[in-house]
């Protein structure tokens, strides 16, 4: 895994450019890219109303389409790019593939399962730890959501 502040932040600009390409299908503007030795493995952004599926989440395609890139369900090595914090689903989904790292944008107060409403890595039940990182351009990832819902409403 590569870890430097230079490499957080030019993939969450990535993450963010797929957040963006999600608002412009009218998706709610969440991105994810999965960075395996320093290379993008895959991004995504939200589907869940164009495939009429609600476990098109970011985070769930990304490591889908890193898994079938990779040849393997297990993502060691990764890590995974989110604008927002993962919700329970998504952080489930990340031990299961037992990626590295998260790194993540703002914070999720009405749903994020890291460390907002619930602290998935952290429990004792679970059988992989995942290595997490708050905060990367949390402004510009939160003004994506702000704007986006405030022309919805």
């Amino acid at each position: 895994m590569v870890e430097s502040i230079e490499t957080d932040v030019a993939m969450m600009r990535v993450a963010i450019e797929q957040a963006r390409c999600a608002a412009e299908r009218r998706e709610v503007p969440v991105g994810a890219v999965l960075e395996i030795d320093g290379h993008i493995v895959a991004r995504a952004g939200n589907r869940t109303i164009g495939d009429c599926d609600p476990t098109a989440h970011a985070e769930i395609l990304a490591l889908r389409e890193a898994a079938k890139a990779v040849g393997n369900y297990r993502l060691q090595n990764a890590t995974l790019y989110v604008t927002i914090e993962p919700c329970a689903m998504c952080a489930g989904a990340m031990i299961q593939a037992r990626i590295g790292r998260l790194v993540y944008g703002a914070d999720d107060p009405k749903g994020g399962a890291v460390r907002s409403c619930f602290s998935i890595f952290d429990s004792p039940h679970t059988n992989h730890r995942v290595a997490s990182t708050a905060g990367v351009l949390a402004q510009e990832a939160a003004a994506l959501l702000k704007d986006f819902f405030a022309v919805r409403r």
